[in-house]
């Protein structure tokens, strides 16, 4: 079987339907198909013997211990296709239930290549981040405020109930807010649960929801063969930037330009481009950043085998001699190990700079995806 899975509205029904037209469809949203897939969950499956793209699976975890014995008298690969929003719930029931069986697919929102599909795609680096990479903004030619606000209020007052049950949806709401505005920092869940009124365990629980839902993911503190002390604690990036301007309120590219979160949001971006060209290559994420005891800091390092890839991000359009200095620091590290291969070092800016300098690979924001991430 195939499992896809990603956040609420980044497609993974029309994309389902669209590659598995032939195959029958039912969605689990709807009440009555979920209690039927509940209560009876053989007969369910006699009718779709044959195979079947089952929607938001997650609404009926036990259906899977009944796929489990499905498969195993017909191992017909893909015969069904499954799909849903909650990564932790969905891949739990999955992997206890069908282990072996299942390959299962991240469906993440679009990627800047992607995007750029369509006519309206924005060409602006501030306009592109502003409108996010949710596909129903640019396919239905939506209001890319309107749209983030009604998604946000839809997340908070149903899915999160689906996930966890939280008592206080105001205090999940400013928690969520404070996130956005923690986006490219380093996770301090102490700190995060004090700013939002909760303990330290809440904070750390919550989290975890929001990493459930695909809407953040933490990026590991690097410490392959490094022998520098490090600062272990993770950072914390939101995956759509679009969502992050909508929950700090951020009403238009031309506030987001002139924004002091406008490089935090960046980072993010970026580090949010590499998370899914290395997802949608089929490959681990192996992604991670370095700060030492002294504060030296590489914002994103991507692990490619023995190869390694350094990148620093900035927003700046102007490239400045003082973002290398990192970079070879860090490099001439690294290449004293003997089990390190080559080593890239890129920087990834806001303007249109190409070619290398200082023995560094100059990446502009609209060749994002040319970088050296896979």
């Amino acid at each position: 079987m195939v499992t896809v899975t990603g956040p609420r509205q980044s497609g993974k029904t029309t994309l389902c339907r669209k590659v598995f037209a032939r195959k029958p469809f039912v969605s689990l949203e709807p009440i009555d198909a979920r209690d039927y897939a509940r209560s009876d969950p053989r007969a369910f499956l006699e009718e779709y013997r044959g195979g079947a793209v089952i929607d938001e699976v997650q609404h009926a975890p036990d259906l899977l211990s009944y796929l489990q014995v499905e498969v195993d008298e017909d191992p017909t690969p893909g015969r069904f296709v499954l799909t849903g929003s909650q990564h932790l719930g969905l891949l739990a029931s999955v992997t206890q239930s069908l282990a072996g069986r299942v390959a299962v697919l991240h469906l993440f929102p679009l990627s800047l290549r992607e995007l750029r599909r369509f006519e309206s795609a924005p060409k602006d680096l501030w306009e592109t981040l502003w409108i996010g990479g949710y596909p129903a903004i640019q396919d239905r030619g939506l209001d890319a405020a309107d749209w983030y606000r009604n998604y946000a209020t839809t997340y908070v007052q149903r899915d999160v109930r689906q996930v966890l049950e939280i008592g206080d949806l105001e205090a999940f709401t400013t928690f969520v807010r404070l996130c956005a505005g923690r986006t490219a920092g380093e996770v301090n869940l102490s700190s995060l649960g004090s700013d939002a009124g909760v303990s330290h365990n809440t904070a750390r629980s919550w989290l975890s929801v929001l990493e459930t839902s695909f809407l953040v993911f933490r990026v590991p503190a690097w410490h392959r063969n490094v022998r520098k002390q490090l600062v272990r604690r993770p950072k914390l990036h939101m995956v759509d930037p679009g969502l992050a301007c909508s929950l700090l309120g951020i009403t238009g590219p031309d506030q987001l330009r002139h924004h002091p979160l406008r490089g935090a949001i960046f980072e993010s971006w970026v580090s949010s481009e590499v998370l899914k060209a290395r997802t949608n290559a089929g490959l681990d994420v192996r992604c991670f950043h370095v700060r030492d005891a002294k504060g030296l800091e590489i914002d994103l390092v991507v692990e490619r085998g023995l190869n390694v890839t350094l990148a620093e991000i900035k927003s700046g359009a102007t490239v400045s001699g003082s973002w290398f200095a990192p970079l070879h620091k860090v490099a001439e590290t690294l290449e004293a190990e003997a089990d390190v291969g080559a080593v890239d070092l890129v920087l990834v800016h806001g303007g249109d700079a190409r070619g290398r300098r200082e023995g560094v690979r100059l990446v502009p924001w609209h060749d994002i995806t040319s970088g050296p991430w896979t």
